[in-house]
């Protein structure tokens, strides 16, 4: 068995892999003042209620864009399932997917993790939107390479700051309601959120279809938490797959044997 681990500045997404199915998976909040023993604990007990002996996992394979937690996980593998070297997604591992970005080190490790599954798992040309703390879109051209993408603010951090920064509108819950025009404050927030944020994704799905393809059927897949809500109205947007992310570290891992 072997453990992916993606660490996002909200969420931690872990997953076990048998070959290449995936045990289970569940996630964290990302706390970078938890030690590596809380965290141990943490995760021994939800792989024990799965059925999972820590000492039962022989590889990791970490993604991270939060520094400060990429020593607690490495650390984590190395004194509780005695790994001494669990890999870690950065420069000199090897992905097979070339990078076309101006300065490849500035892509976050999850957008290249995300092209790789998804263009093992929809071919190429492919788009994946990620819906994180930010929202990402990122682009593999018809050879199978990275070449770049968009980065928008995420639909909870928009909702968030909606609240925080106004003295009256309330926090909501983000889900689509059945009329544009709301008649109360709740139901126009969230129509707001909701169709506006579906207005963006289709609006610039389809620019970067017409810029970069000149065609717009292209194959578009969504992960991350709320991809599931706007992938059923998105013109758009195919596929829906949760656990993207952990596919594309176990095949950059594989790679990596």
């Amino acid at each position: 068995m072997i453990l992916a681990v993606d660490i996002g500045n909200t969420n931690i997404v872990l997953g076990i892999f048998e070959g290449d199915k995936i045990k289970c998976s569940f996630r964290l909040h990302t706390d970078t003042q938890r030690t590596t023993d809380e965290y141990a604990s943490t995760i021994m007990l939800l792989l024990k209620n799965r059925g999972v002996e820590i000492t039962d996992i022989k590889g990791v394979i970490i993604s991270s864009v939060v520094p400060q937690l990429i020593y607690s996980f490495t650390k984590l593998a190395t004194k509780y399932m005695n790994i001494e070297q669990p890999m870690v997604i950065a420069p000199g591992v090897k992905t097979g997917m070339p990078i076309r970005y101006e300065n490849p080190k500035e892509v976050g490790a999850d957008r290249i993790v995300n092209s790789v599954a998804g263009r093992e798992k929809f071919g190429a040309p492919v788009i994946v939107v990620d819906f994180g703390t930010a929202t990402t879109f990122d682009v593999v051209n018809a050879k199978g390479e990275y070449t770049g993408g968009v980065i928008c603010p995420g639909v909870k951090l928009s909702a968030g700051i909606l609240h925080s920064k106004t003295a009256k509108l309330p926090e909501i819950e983000i889900e689509k309601v059945e009329r544009v025009v709301g008649k109360n404050t709740i139901h126009s927030l969230q129509s707001g959120i909701y169709y506006g944020y579906l207005s963006m994704l289709d609006g610039l799905l389809e620019r970067i279809m017409t810029e970069e393809f000149g065609r717009c059927d292209i194959a578009v897949v969504a992960t991350g938490g709320l991809g599931s809500v706007f992938a059923r109205d998105s013109k758009y947007i195919g596929h829906y797959d949760p656990d993207l992310t952990l596919t594309g570290l176990r095949l950059i891992y594989e790679k990596n044997l």
